[in-house]
């Protein structure tokens, strides 16, 4: 979903306000009138009936009080909300999403008091919603709502793969710990192989240096030889690993090593689906024309914002990174500048990746980079710059129906 900062001037005199306490098995809905009558707050299950039951309500209140539109508020949640708000979309309603942290603030104002209970977080939604202080929602659509789900599940898989690679590595230290000192990289193709075909120090020996050595040649495409092989032999000659319970070790560590294999063929297919779903976004191949931007960022960034075409600010679409700048100042002193970190956080995270590719010598950045510096600027503050500038390069490039061009002697230039 993506989130627009607006004041929400349509919440006015001919619209009902509806909103939800979102649970994992039945919501909290409220509704409340342009004269300050309420529905009472009720319970309903998360399911389509209990959709159902609301949405009447809902649409017999807006008749009988002559109302032209219904605006349903939630409070940010995880995946319970998904299929409800999918269902209140297709109905024509406007939907809106409030911070939680507005609301754990707000809600002390009524009552003076930080009681929280499913019968007072609704009107509490809604309070903020009617000071304006809302994001209006859009749930991606078609391929936009492909990449969005591809990019999670890849975001799953890496993380899932990362977590298997720290295990394997604690298991070799058991069972061959000099085998990390001379293959310095676990998650090379040539440490791959020798675990799952050689994980012992016995294995290795019973190879002979000779083979050792041409496996390695071979494996690791001529980039290691006699030298890494003669350091590995020497290293199992006098491994101290463990000898009790090393069946089951190694048992685990071709476990582990089919499953990284397995979650690799998941990343690549997954990745494969990206290209293709790209494709169908017309603007796509705008931001690919800004030099060392990645299918997979693209990919990431447009299924994270949705809809480029939504954006009318670069203020709007830095909120939703959570890259917009605060500071706490007050009398004599003066904060920092920091980014607020409220928005998404892997749609920043494949922003400041970016960047780190940017300023890369050569890069389209570099220059820009390295001024930051000379003033002064931290590397990590300075990366955040970059992100921010990319970022506002991609809307710019969308909303100008421009390619990317890098002009001599410029760091960027929009030509269409």
């Amino acid at each position: 979903m993506k989130k627009i900062r607006t004041k929400l001037k349509y919440v006015n005199s001919n619209v009902l306000l509806a909103t939800v306490d979102m649970g994992k098995d039945s919501f909290s809905g409220y509704a409340r009138c342009p004269d300050r009558s309420e529905m009472k707050v009720s319970d309903f299950p998360n399911n389509l009936s209990g959709f159902r039951r609301f949405w009447d309500i809902l649409v017999h209140t807006k008749k009988t009080r002559g109302l032209e539109q219904i605006v349903l508020g939630f409070e940010s949640t995880g995946p319970y909300a998904e299929p409800l708000l999918h269902y209140f979309q297709d109905k024509g309603v406007r939907l809106v999403q409030v911070n939680p942290m507005h609301t754990k603030r707000v809600k002390e104002l009524s009552g003076n008091s930080p009681n929280k209970t499913d019968q007072k977080d609704p009107k509490v939604i809604a309070d903020i919603i009617e000071l304006g202080h809302a994001l209006s929602v859009v749930i991606p659509q078609g391929a936009a709502a492909e990449l969005r789900r591809l990019t999670h599940a890849r975001e799953r898989a890496i993380k899932r793969r990362t977590a298997l690679f720290n295990q394997l590595h604690d298991l070799v230290f058991i069972s061959f710990p000099e085998f990390l000192q001379v293959m310095k990289d676990i998650k090379s193709k040539s440490a791959r192989y020798l675990l799952q075909h050689h994980a012992e120090p016995e294995a290795i020996l019973a190879l002979g240096l000779a083979p050792l050595t041409q496996v390695l040649k071979c494996i690791s495409r001529g980039r290691l030889g006699a030298d890494k092989a003669q350091a590995l032999f020497e290293a199992a000659s006098n491994s101290v690993g463990i000898r009790e319970g090393r069946i089951a070790v190694n048992l685990e560590i071709k476990e582990m090593l089919e499953g990284i294999e397995g979650s690799d063929r998941f990343v690549d297919r997954l990745e494969s689906k990206m290209d293709r779903h790209l494709e169908e976004i017309p603007y796509s191949r705008r931001l690919l024309s800004i030099k060392g931007i990645s299918t997979i960022t693209v990919a990431g960034v447009i299924g994270e914002v949705a809809d480029f075409t939504h954006f009318e600010t670069q203020e709007e679409i830095l909120k939703l990174a959570g890259l917009d700048l605060f500071e706490i100042s007050s009398g004599k002193h003066r904060g920092q500048r920091r980014i607020s970190k409220r928005g998404r956080p892997l749609l920043r995270k494949l922003l400041f990746f970016a960047a780190l590719n940017a300023v890369r010598k050569g890069g389209i950045m570099h220059e820009r980079y390295q001024k930051h510096l000379a003033k002064g600027m931290p590397r990590t503050k300075a990366l955040i710059a970059i992100a921010r500038k990319l970022f506002g390069i991609m809307l710019a490039l969308v909303r100008t129906k421009s390619e990317y061009t890098a002009a001599p002697k410029t760091e960027l230039s929009e030509a269409a």
